[in-house]
């Protein structure tokens, strides 16, 4: 019965949250908490959405860089999830909680020092309560005005024959070229399939410092990896197309949990995931307007569990949840930001766990040149074209690889996109590596599965 519940609550809590731009960043969030906590002895069922107050209070301190300690001397855990909100573990329980925000027309407001009601349950999955927070001391409030908000993006896409030729003329680490699939599209399901418009990260964390233990692991490593060829064996899932739909975090994290699982049972089994049930029935994130992997590769995985393509085939739109009641789920654990909190990623912490535990799912900025990618080691121009004015977005992919050019020695990531085989390198592409481009190197994710 709990899976029959579960259908009906998600699809209810999508339409609650199915759009957070809040903005908050990590000093907004650093100092101490006073939560209001709901009874517990709920399933994970619990619809949270007008919660408001509870039975008790409970107040927690975060501090540097990821120390949580409450009222009663406890030390646990917390990190920032991208700028959208934060989660804790303490006391053998997980708390989360999207951080507070409010729309009036095109600006939106983010209430940094308030959540949105959230979520406790123990770290077994169980014992769900909800919670509601707000910092003891104030946040003055940030408003903004949505780019796209009084934008007409119902046009149709039109390719920019300049820009391509600027970008192969003044530089030639990678080319470009015109994709005619992209002029099928409107202008608003592009910067979907770049991320979605809630997808930005106004602030996002420079890589951490490589410290000598880590850099003494990473010598270790072989000079190119690549899980698409160990031995000869390819462990990565197939290419496929999130369409116009905002859905390449939810494509990211099914290929983070794909490949791993392939990695763990030697490819005996080869799962594809739904991105679909995603979409539709995920209450943390934002369906196609877009969402973050470390909420659903990670979070969504451990809290709720994935389902298989058959469950909820990808239609790459938003809607009321439809996976089939009978489907089991599948479970990943130990989710976490590569370094271990928000901010402690680097490049070198990114291959010591793309070589010991499988492929990373990565957000990076995503510029217009970047639709244009032929094949090589890409990098940002600086072009943006005159043609279809592009927002930047955070693009969710997978990073499978790294190597170096044989002839020029620039360094690479290997990276799975999601925008069909006819892109790219066969719907891959090359970026610099080391030099955090785009952001590629400050906020890798990665989870386990549980077999």
């Amino acid at each position: 019965m709990e899976k029959l519940s579960v259908v009906v609550v998600l699809s209810i809590l999508v339409a609650v949250y199915a759009d957070t731009p809040a903005n908050c960043t990590y000093e907004d969030v650093r100092g101490t908490w006073v939560f209001s906590v709901g009874p517990r002895g709920y399933t994970r069922t619990l619809n949270c959405s007008s919660f408001s107050t509870g039975e008790e209070t409970y107040e927690v301190t975060f501090d540097f860089p990821a120390l949580a300690v409450d009222q009663y001397g406890n030390e646990g855990f917390w990190t920032l999830i991208y700028n959208q909100g934060f989660e804790f573990v303490i006391a053998g329980r997980k708390y989360f909680v999207f951080s507070k925000y409010e729309t009036s027309g095109s600006k939106v407001t983010s209430i940094c020092d308030q959540t949105m009601p959230g979520w406790s349950h123990d770290v077994f999955d169980r014992d769900w309560s909800c919670i509601i927070g707000k910092k003891s001391t104030p946040v003055p409030s940030k408003t903004y005005e949505d780019p796209l908000a009084k934008r007409d993006l119902t046009h149709k896409y039109r390719s920019d024959l300049d820009l391509i030729k600027k970008i192969n003329s003044m530089q030639s680490s990678w080319k470009a070229q015109v994709y005619k699939d992209h002029e099928q599209y409107t202008v608003e399901e592009m910067i979907n399939r770049a991320g979605g418009p809630r997808s930005r990260i106004f602030s996002r964390p420079h890589p951490a410092p490589v410290t000598e233990s880590v850099a003494r692991v990473a010598r270790q490593l072989p000079d190119s990896f690549d899980w698409r060829n160990v031995d000869g064996v390819n462990y990565v899932s197939p290419i496929r197309n999130q369409g116009g739909c905002g859905s390449c975090y939810a494509f990211a994290s099914m290929a983070l949990n794909e490949a791993r699982v392939n990695i763990m049972n030697n490819n005996t089994v080869n799962p594809v995931f739904s991105p679909q049930d995603i979409v539709e029935c995920s209450e943390y994130s934002q369906g196609c307007a877009g969402g973050f992997p470390y909420l659903i590769g990670g979070k969504y995985a451990e809290d709720f569990g994935l389902v298989g393509e058959d469950c909820n085939p990808y239609k790459g739109k938003d809607g009321s949840c439809s996976t089939l009641q009978s489907c089991g789920r599948r479970y990943s654990t130990r989710y976490e930001y590569i370094g271990g909190y928000y901010g402690a990623c680097n490049e070198e912490l990114m291959r010591i766990a793309l070589v010991k535990n499988g492929p990373v799912a990565v957000g990076f900025e995503v510029y217009k040149d970047f639709e244009a990618y032929k094949g090589g080691i890409y990098h940002f121009t600086g072009v943006t074209g005159s043609y279809n004015p592009f927002e930047i977005t955070n693009h969710a992919v997978l990073v499978v690889g790294y190597g170096a050019d044989q002839k020029t020695g620039e360094k690479f990531w290997s990276v799975k996109n999601s925008w069909g085989e006819k892109w790219g390198e066969d719907g891959y592409f090359r970026i610099r590596r080391g030099t955090d481009e785009c952001g590629i190197e400050s906020l890798a994710v990665q989870s386990f599965p549980i077999m």
